[in-house]
């Protein structure tokens, strides 16, 4: 079995770690800062993402790399702030390449063979259900993930499984209530439902459907297969363009795409673009909440109108978002519109994991297990805590709705929550896509 190449990653910046971390305030720091954290013996988390590889890692590799982001600063952050127990955090950082046995691989050298104090999911469901989960529960370590959402993580029934984000099944429901609310003339009448076949993307738009068809609004294109394994397998591009052209020439006014990444949501607005087929409501389950990742390959023009189920975006109103925010922009720059959900949701998992460490004062996993499943962190995503399966019962408070609509002046495009909110026509716009971007 290969061993994969193993990056470490001595951070040093911000965070507070505790249940009490919205007490304490964040700041920025610069390089030089960053270099006189705590001292002796680093507390190793250890991680695997898909980061890189074949297929830029089956798709992954933007989440991937997003997520990482998020990890590497709120480590810095905690270290700037004094560490955990007194002690610098390192992360011990793997490539999976997108690949559940490699990811199951990596989890096992990171316990077995590194020796990691600690553990933190990778980004999927995918991932965290069929590979990360059974190792670290096999093996009594806790593992808090920020993208872990999908049914198939909580049927594991892992006690030692920790999900801060919205369970996915449920991530569309303020569109679909939105959608009903549209007044005789305004509602659609037809939809298309353009599924990829993963565990993350088939339940919103299932429930999505199944809600919006007992309404009567009727389903004008499904793919193949049969639920719970319905969809696309073949996501070459060339694969999702005909995809693409199949739902156009269903005319639908509406479509509810089950996308896991930027690359299908590009190929599917592309085509949509090049068709001439500007459906009245586009709405996909994953890639538009990736800020500039998305419109660098789509385009500001072709992102107007596209929805997407969000729990968090860059002006999200919570004190310590809005300083995680404030850090990126000084760590990596850009702008907050631009900052990928996945870094916050990542960042909530570091602050789980961190405010058990501190309120248990160690690293023993069982410990940190009870101590998580009878108490409520507050993080960059809200207030957490958790069912015994690892969902977070707080969730669905966090399930909103973001639009790509146009910026200031008319020109480039801002990412805005759009719902929950009044279900009227003007809650959310319902630009075409113009081919050019």
């Amino acid at each position: 079995m290969r061993r994969p190449p193993a990056r470490t990653f001595a951070l040093v910046a911000m965070i507070a770690a505790s249940a009490a971390v919205a007490a304490c305030g964040l700041s920025s720091a610069n390089n030089n800062t960053l270099l006189a954290g705590p001292s002796g013996q680093p507390i190793t988390v250890g991680i695997s993402e898909p980061l890189k590889g074949p297929a830029q890692a089956q798709g992954f590799a933007a989440d991937g790399q997003a997520c990482l982001k998020g990890y590497e600063l709120w480590a810095s952050d905690v270290n700037s702030h004094g560490g955990l127990l007194g002690r610098p955090v390192k992360l011990v950082v793997m490539n999976d390449e997108g690949w559940p046995k490699s990811t199951t691989y990596d989890y096992n050298w990171l316990i077995t063979h590194d020796h990691v104090d600690l553990t933190l999911g990778p980004f999927s469901s995918l991932l965290n259900a069929q590979a990360a989960g059974p190792v670290t529960k096999s093996l009594h370590y806790v593992l808090p993930a920020g993208q872990a959402g999908a049914p198939s993580v909580y049927q594991l029934n892992d006690p030692y499984m920790f999900s801060t984000n919205v369970p996915v099944a449920i991530q569309m429901v303020p569109f679909a209530k939105w959608v009903l609310g549209l007044p005789p003339g305004q509602r659609p009448t037809s939809a298309a439902y353009p599924i990829v076949n993963n565990p993350f993307s088939i339940p919103p738009v299932w429930h999505t459907k199944s809600t919006l068809e007992r309404a009567g609004i009727k389903t004008v294109y499904l793919p193949p297969g049969k639920y719970p394994n319905i969809g696309y397998n073949n996501l070459s591009p060339a694969a999702l363009r005909a995809d693409a052209r199949a739902v156009a020439k269903s005319n639908a006014q509406m479509v509810v795409l089950g996308s896991v990444d930027v690359p299908t949501v590009e190929a599917f607005i592309k085509e949509f673009a090049a068709a001439g087929y500007h459906p009245k409501i586009f709405i996909a389950a994953a890639g538009p909440d990736q800020g500039q990742a998305f419109l660098n390959v789509v385009g500001p023009g072709n992102a107007i109108g596209v929805m997407v189920p969000n729990g968090w975006y860059g002006g999200y109103p919570n004190a310590l978002s809005h300083l995680m925010v404030q850090d990126y922009i000084a760590k990596y720059g850009g702008t907050a519109s631009g900052i990928n959900a996945d870094v916050a949701e990542s960042y909530s998992a570091g602050e789980v994991l961190a405010a058990a460490v501190t309120a248990t004062h160690g690293t023993v996993q069982n410990r940190l297990r009870t101590w998580l499943h009878s108490n409520t962190v507050q993080t960059v995503l809200g207030p957490v805590a958790f069912y015994s399966n690892g969902e977070n019962k707080d969730a669905l408070k966090s399930a909103t709705i973001f639009q790509w609509q146009p910026g200031a002046g008319g020109t480039g495009a801002k990412f805005v929550q759009v719902l929950p909110g009044p279900p009227t026509a003007g809650a959310v716009r319902t630009l075409p896509l113009t081919a050019g971007g």
